[in-house]
């Protein structure tokens, strides 16, 4: 007895989370290379860590198309659950990326302050640069969070989190050109040290969230798994609803108290309406297994000691 959601459903969102991550690791690539590439150039240590964090947007796609191909995998006898969670895992990684990019453009800007120098050469054509990656930045992140959402996806959420920071190393940056270009150089390192503290907060973000999945914290308040189950036919009581998983897939267990009169048969074909009510009922929802309870009085003081409790 259980609900199982169909393969089909599984199969075709990965294929669409695989497919706007392609199209982001192109776009990152592309940002990276201009920015690094001319950062160098005009020995801008603001620029050519702003390259370096969106050349780690890049790998943080590569990571998060190797975490969905192990994720996609079915179910097998050492996962009975399946690979899921290692979608996750993967943006956990992202928040590691963010951690490591980080420290790579705070320890640039902290070396730029103990040593100057003449500071960047700026021109118009920095800012044209700039201007045109903060765009498609800013696209890139819209785009990717818009379909994380719809999708349901932790990684392609983590991803889009990762590029926004992006956005705001590039706005910091050309704020700082600005400063430069006004005979300010030392507003380079600083703004490299802000924006390093912005990735930061980032990255923390995306890790709380990877947390939240791996310890297992509920996904559905059970007071509205309960509410749904106490509107189908038969159904006489329910407690005990427990949900874990990711926004895309949840796995929800629950218990369901019915008339003791009836049939193990007439049981059995309430508890299998509720499963099935379940997942079609919550999209997110991928696996639900519903235990049967007579609901005589020790149930109904089960009951009421979850709701006095607050589990309900």
């Amino acid at each position: 007895m259980g609900y199982t959601q169909s393969k089909g459903r599984g199969v075709s969102r990965t294929r669409a989370v695989r497919r706007v991550l392609w199209w982001v690791l192109a776009l990152n690539v592309a940002v990276a290379v201009a920015k690094l590439v001319y950062g160098v150039t005009i020995d801008s240590v603001s620029i050519t860590a702003d390259g370096f964090h969106s050349l780690f947007d890049g790998t943080s796609n590569v990571i998060g198309l190797i975490g969905l191909s192990v994720a996609a995998r079915p179910a097998d006898r050492g996962h009975p659950y399946g690979h899921a969670k290692f979608e996750t895992f993967a943006s956990a990684a992202i928040g590691a990326m963010l951690m490591l990019a980080a420290w790579r453009v705070g320890s640039s800007a902290f070396e730029r302050l103990q040593d100057p120098g003449s500071g960047p050469s700026v021109d118009a054509v920095s800012f044209v640069i700039m201007v045109a990656t903060l765009v498609v930045n800013i696209v890139v992140t819209t785009l990717e969070r818009r379909a994380g959402r719809r999708l349901g996806s932790d990684v392609l959420q983590a991803d889009a989190s990762h590029t926004a920071s992006d956005v705001l190393v590039t706005v910091s940056v050309i704020g700082g050109l600005v400063a430069v270009r006004l005979g300010y150089p030392i507003a380079d390192p600083l703004l490299g040290l802000v924006v390093s503290a912005f990735i930061v907060v980032t990255g923390v973000r995306v890790l709380a969230s990877a947390g939240e999945t791996l310890a297992d914290t509920a996904q559905i308040d059970p007071a509205d798994v309960c509410a749904f189950v106490l509107e189908l036919d038969g159904v006489r009581g329910c407690h005990d609803v427990r949900t874990r998983g990711s926004e895309s897939g949840v796995y929800v267990d629950l218990h369901v108290q019915v008339d003791p009169t009836i049939t193990v048969a007439q049981g059995h074909a309430i508890a299998e309406r509720v499963e099935e009510a379940i997942g079609n009922g919550f999209d997110e929802v991928v696996d639900v297994i519903a235990h049967l309870e007579p609901l005589d009085e020790y149930q109904i003081r089960k009951t009421e000691r979850q709701e006095r409790d607050g589990l309900l």
